[in-house]
């Protein structure tokens, strides 16, 4: 890596750098570590929920950790590569860790002296309420941790003191049983199949096995012998065998594996002294087992029976006769199956049906050679196999799938094999499907329902296939055809063969001649099928529409108006007729009409002249379309007759006037201009006749005068149209609707109302007002308006009545602008009231009353209070404007943490009256802010203008800062402890913030202190300055002068804010001094000898607790106490001496030189030298065992041994006891007796000149009461 030196060659890092850089090694590796940490993290957690787990886990991180270090610096990683001396300093830190994590090492922080016993010895009883001295120190005790339970080196524990012992047994006698279960074996038809026939062997471990082996049909045996090599080698094959048939178990079956889950069962069902050896076998035969030894060639003794016969397992499989797989439904003949079957006869075999789904079984037994007999040689020969024919007729009287399969076979053994466990083979299943047969017919023709046939096309004949099977397509189809009667010599019959498509049941013929078709048979790949009816379909042939047509010419008084014609039509209705018409040189048009029955008519009458010509060009009907026709033509000069009608006509129109003596009405002439017109004005009183001639245009506009009546008054006329002369002179009556003409003289107005002339209104700011109009004229109007505030946007009302209203919600004066129009006529504004002024109620308002001591602040707008103590009664005044009842919401907020304010409450108070009281809140010390956010009255309660919020600018706000009261206690109400003559300072006996004063407020304090003598009855009263929130005690002109309890007590105490002080704690506010002598102890008892585990009493003069210093074999130590009589239980034996005490905290302290005594070790005794013996004798021999104990300690001795039953060598619980036995007065450290019983030896108890081990819990009490 680039910017790193080169190390030397012999430091080059084991892996060299072109397989791996150095910067990975350095991650991969610790990477690595960190991963190990993680895992040892979760061990620890496992560790702590696992109490049995600690050792395993201790040893396993040791050594991993070990490993990690060591392998890190072989590597010689640079940055990662230590000395030996740092490697090995982290090789203990490291195991030092790991058995603080482990429980293998535990720290004591406190005193030596620890109040909890540990590690007391199992005999001694275990007393956790008494405090004990320390364990002696032994260098093991920092190495035997670490091992975690590789080495034990405490002396305290039972197995140290009363160690080993000695078990004599009794050879049992050991059986062999050869095929225990009586299961029966049989070899499959593989090469490498075999068998594994087990021995059940008790109470011995076989190394020899002998049998004899004949094979089947022959009369020849074969001795074989086995020794413990070959026994291994089959245990071994089995055991992988078994392995890899579980692995194969995931994935599918296999029938002969049921053998080797039965032996894995059996062999989880032994007992403790039973075994099992397998023999394997690969050829069939009959096994005879002779003997079974062990390692001491003793013969285990047979259990009959003895003998086992293995042979070929059964078979069955179809023979491979040709059958077809295919059959069609109503045949009569079944299918015969045959199937091999091989094996010991008599056989059992088992086979299904499934037909569609559904499944059955059936079971043939006692198959087995018709000329079997049962004679002597016969049965000799009767596990020979052999090879049977099983003939199998099966009947098909269903449709569908039918699927025949062989499921197991039983020989005559009892040997079962499942043929078709997990997979289907050819050779056990045959499969064969029942076709339904197929049928067919016409579809939407038959005999009444031919299909027409057009001359010139084809015409679809569809044949429908039904009851079919998709396996038998696809299907062909035999159809014939005749032809009509009369066409035999034109057209010849004729017979052919359809095929259906895939996936289609219909085919389809093409029929172009007509005749008739005849279905005659189907058949499909596998079956025949039916034919349905209808079998026969005819086909017609339909012939081409045609017309009849004869025209007539209509003539009137000014010529030809036009023309007519009559049309009689053969074919199949409806009809449509084509014709054309053509004006002058005009292009022609084409136009249709239809007809639904073959007769009809055709009038033709244009409303122009002109010279016409008229043809019919096409027919058609229901089969054909637009078939040409050769029809009449006929032209005529046409002359329209003369019409009129107002422009807008279908109903009658009204049409208004507002001003001038005519109206101008539009109407609409037909025919050959010019034309002379006649009218009639229609008035409420007389009738007057109007003509208009040499009119030369159409549409045109005429203009009817006004009735001189109507005119000034204004009302309602009619026009009528009369009648119509056109340029040939001929007239013609109209009747047509006329035309209502309302003429008015009045013009509309507009303008605001008001009562007695005042235009104007008051609204609530978040109300809308109405502004009443008067109208004149017929509605509806049109008015333009506006605001003068915003005198460029205009709106627009359309009022539907003469009082109607126009809806605003601003203040301020609006304005009718223009022009109104009603529904007939231009109208005009009444200028003197055209406008119109729109008020708001003021909303309320508040400000501090103008008497209101305070400074304003212009930065903020803020209105700064004097201070005040917190808990003093504080209010302003406000002065309101608006109309009462008021309500008032606002916000109390204080400074936070961050530099900004904080908003405590947002209350809301009501007032009846303009000038009000606001109450200040001073029950939390610090700057309070004060704004009022929102007013309410009864023109603008809140409860309905929630959202109108005073703007920030223009609210009320006012401060004050509250500030706190002083007050002072003690920190806690711990006692202090002095001694006789010492001044109340700060010192060691202030301990626990015992004498610690805290106060608040503003510093300096002045701070009141009395001290009461309850002993004297005298009170020192004394004040002190204190310039900080935290005191110590510290009078150092005051002495205590006597014993007993003194009470500090805080009389009062002043800040610099002068204000008043708050209720002092009643708990805290005084304090309990202990003035005390020197401590005292002496013993309960005057004995000289203890024993390890005895408790020694000491009664202790003073006040608790206390601390008792001692020594022992020139070692010192400390206990404390917290009563009186105190007791010490010995765990350290040699002389113990008492070198002080002292009382409340250490202190009054006092030398002791006459108190010390002796502690003896407790006694032990050992079986076998400490260790776990196993002697095995025989019975009825006189063989005997020599059980030797070992005595450790001062003698005379006295034990106590026992006999129990025997422990096997793997452990266990210790069995029944069977006897027990004293032995006093024993002068020698060794002692033995002798036994031909069977059993354990251990030692229970022993005692020496001073001790006895195990202790006795009552001998303790009786010690304790001494």
């Amino acid at each position: 890596m680039p910017g790193e030196p080169t190390p030397p060659p012999g430091e080059q890092p084991l892996i060299p750098e072109r397989l791996l850089d150095v910067p990975s090694q350095r991650l991969y590796y610790l990477s690595l570590g960190l991963l190990l940490q993680a895992i040892k993290a979760f061990d620890v957690l496992q560790n702590i929920f696992a109490s049995d787990a600690t050792t395993y886990y201790g040893r396993k991180w040791i050594i991993v950790d070990f490993a990690y270090i060591v392998t890190l610096s072989r590597l010689r990683i640079p940055r990662l590569k230590y000395s030996r001396a740092i490697v090995l300093l982290q090789i203990l830190s490291i195991w030092f860790l790991d058995g603080m994590l482990f429980g293998g090492i535990s720290l004591n922080l406190g005193l030596m002296g620890s109040s909890e016993i540990s590690g007391v010895p199992s005999g001694i009883p275990n007393r956790p309420d008494l405090p004990s001295t320390p364990e002696p120190f032994r260098l093991s005790d920092i190495f035997a941790p670490l091992t975690f339970g590789l080495f034990s080196f405490n002396p305290n524990s039972r197995d140290a003191r009363l160690l080993g012992q000695h078990t004599v047994r009794m050879s049992p006698i050991s059986t062999a049983h050869f095929n225990p279960h009586s299961h029966t074996f049989c070899l499959p038809p593989v090469s490498s199949a075999h068998v594994l026939v087990p021995i059940l062997v008790n109470n011995t471990i076989p190394t020899h096995v002998r049998y004899s082996f004949t094979p089947l049909g022959s009369g020849r045996v074969e001795y074989l012998e086995l020794g413990t090599k070959e026994l291994k080698a089959i245990e071994q094959a089995r055991v992988e065998g078994l392995q890899i048939v579980r692995s194969k178990d995931v994935g599918g079956y296999d029938e002969y594996d049921d053998e080797d889950d039965e032996e894995t069962d059996a062999g989880a069902r032994l007992q403790k002294t039973q075994s099992l050896v397998h023999l394997r076998f690969s050829k069939p035969g009959t096994i005879r087992l002779d003997r079974v030894l062990d390692s001491s060639n003793v013969a285990a003794r047979l259990v009959h029976p003895v003998e086992v016969t293995v042979v070929p397992c059964p078979t069955a499989q179809y023979t491979d006769d040709a059958v077809q797989d295919v059959r069609c439904a109503g045949e009569s003949s079944g299918v015969d199956l045959t199937i091999d079957i091989r094996g010991v006869p008599p056989l059992s075999l088992q086979w299904s049906k499934d037909v569609n789904g559904r499944k059955e079984y059936f079971l043939v037994e006692g198959i087995e050679d018709s000329s079997h007999s049962h004679t002597a040689q016969e049965v000799a020969r009767a596990r020979i196999p052999q090879k049977l024919k099983v003939p199998l007729s099966l009947s098909l009287d269903a449709l569908g799938k039918h699927t025949y399969n062989l499921e197991s076979v039983v020989d005559g053994m009892g040997n079962v094999v499942h043929l078709n466990e997990g997979y289907r083979d050819a050779k056990i299943t045959r499969s064969l499907s029942v076709l339904r047969r197929p049928s067919v017919s016409f579809k939407a023709c038959g005999p009444g329902n031919p299909t027409s046939l057009l001359i010139g096309s084809e015409a679809p004949v569809v044949l429908t296939i039904s009851n079919t099977d998709p396996v038998d397509g696809p299907w062909d189809i035999d159809v014939r055809f005749e032809p009509a009667s009369g066409d035999g010599k034109r057209i010849k019959p004729w017979d052919k063969k359809l095929q259906t498509q895939e996936n289609k049941n219909d085919v389809v013929l093409k029929a172009d001649v007509p005749g008739e078709y005849f279905v005659t048979g189907i058949r499909g790949k596998y079956c025949d099928g039916d034919v349905l009816a209808p079998e026969t379909c005819k086909v017609v042939e339909k012939a081409t529409p045609t017309a009849e047509i004869e025209w007539k010419r209509i003539h009137e008084c000014s010529g030809d108006t036009g023309v007519s014609a009559s049309l009689v039509m053969h074919g199949t209705p409806p009809f449509q007729v084509y014709y054309r018409t053509q004006r002058d040189a005009e292009p022609p048009r084409d136009l249709f009409k239809t007809f639904t029955s073959s007769r009809g008519e055709l009038t033709l009458q244009p409303e122009h002249s002109g010279h016409y010509y008229y043809t019919f060009v096409q027919l058609s009907d229901a089969y054909y379309k637009k078939v040409a026709l050769d029809g009449p033509s006929i032209d005529q000069i046409v002359h329209p007759l003369a019409a009129a009608d107002f422009v807008g006509g279908r109903g009658r129109r009204v049409v208004s006037s507002c001003e001038g003596v005519t109206v101008g009405i539009e109407v609409d002439l037909r025919g050959t201009p010019p034309w002379n017109l006649e009218l009639q004005v229609v008035g409420p009183r007389s009738t007057d006749a109007l003509e208009i001639t040499d009119i030369k245009t159409s549409p045109t506009r005429i203009l009817v005068p006004i009735p001189s009546v109507i005119d000034k008054e204004g009302g309602t006329f009619d026009v009528e149209l009369v009648s119509v002369v056109d340029r040939y002179g001929c007239r013609r009556s109209i009747s047509v609707p006329g035309i209502s003409v309302n003429v008015r003289r009045v013009k509309p107005t507009v303008k605001f109302y008001g009562k007695h002339g005042q235009r104007e209104i008051t609204i609530l700011e978040d109300d809308g007002a109405d502004l009443p109009l008067r109208l004149t004229g017929d509605g509806p109007w049109t008015v333009k308006y506006r605001h003068m505030g915003n005198p460029d946007r205009l709106f627009t009302a359309v009022p539907k009545s003469p009082n109607d209203y126009v809806h605003v919600t601003q203040k301020g004066v609006y304005e009718i602008l223009e022009v109104v129009t009603d529904s007939q006529c231009p109208g005009s504004v009444i200028a003197s009231e055209s406008t119109y002024t729109v008020d708001w109620v003021p909303r309320p308002s508040a400000r501090l009353d103008p008497a209101t001591v305070c400074t304003f602040e212009p930065y903020n707008r803020s209105h700064i209070l004097p201070p005040i103590c917190k808990g003093q009664d504080a209010h302003v005044d406000l002065e309101l404007t608006g109309r009462p009842p008021f309500q008032i919401m606002y916000n109390i907020a204080r400074n936070d943490e961050a530099g900004g304010t904080m908003v405590l409450d947002q209350p809301t108070f009501s007032s009846i009256q303009p000038h009000t009281r606001f109450q200040l809140h001073t029950s939390i010390v610090g700057r309070k802010y004060y704004e009022v956010k929102q007013i309410g009255d009864s023109a603008y309660p809140l409860a309905k203008h929630k959202n109108a919020v005073i703007p920030r600018s223009d609210r009320l706000l006012f401060e004050q800062e509250v500030m706190a009261r002083p007050s002072a206690k003690f920190k806690n109400d711990n006692r202090i402890l002095f001694c006789l003559n010492d001044a109340l300072t700060s010192r060691e006996a202030i301990s626990n913030d015992g004498g610690v004063i805290q106060l608040d407020g503003t510093p300096p304090f002045q701070l009141a202190l009395s001290i009461r003598n309850l002993a004297a009855s005298q009170v020192h009263k004394e004040t002190i300055e204190v310039h900080d929130k935290t005191w110590i005690l510290d009078l150092p002109s005051y002495h205590f002068t006597s014993i007993g309890p003194h009470q500090i007590t805080i009389e009062s105490v002043q800040d610099s804010s002068h204000c008043e002080q708050k209720e002092l704690h009643p708990l805290r506010r005084s304090i309990w001094v202990d003035v005390a002598e020197s401590a005292a102890i002496t013993p309960v008892d005057k004995r000289v000898d203890f024993c390890v585990g005895d408790v020694a009493q000491f009664q202790l003069e003073g006040t608790p607790p206390w601390s008792i210093g001692y020594r022992i074999n020139g070692k010192s130590y400390t206990q404390e106490a917290k009563k009186s009589p105190f007791s010490l239980m010995q765990q350290q034996a040699g002389e113990f001496t008492v070198t002080s005490v002292s009382q409340q905290q250490k202190l009054c302290k006092a030398t002791v030189t006459d108190l010390q005594f002796s502690v003896h070790p407790l006694p032990a005794a050992q079986v076998g030298h400490g260790k776990r013996i196993f002697q095995d004798i025989h019975e009825g021999n006189c063989d005997q065992a020599e059980i030797v104990f070992t005595l450790i300690g001062e003698p005379p001795f006295t034990f106590t041994y026992q006999r129990a039953e025997p422990i096997p060598k793997k452990g266990g619980k210790p069995g029944k006891v069977l006897e027990t036995h004293t032995v006093s007065g024993v002068t020698t450290h060794e002692y033995s007796i002798f036994s031909a019983l069977e059993g354990t030896w251990t030692v229970t108890s022993i005692s020496d000149r001073y001790c006895r081990y195990p202790t006795q819990s009552d001998g303790v009490v009786e010690k304790t009461r001494h």
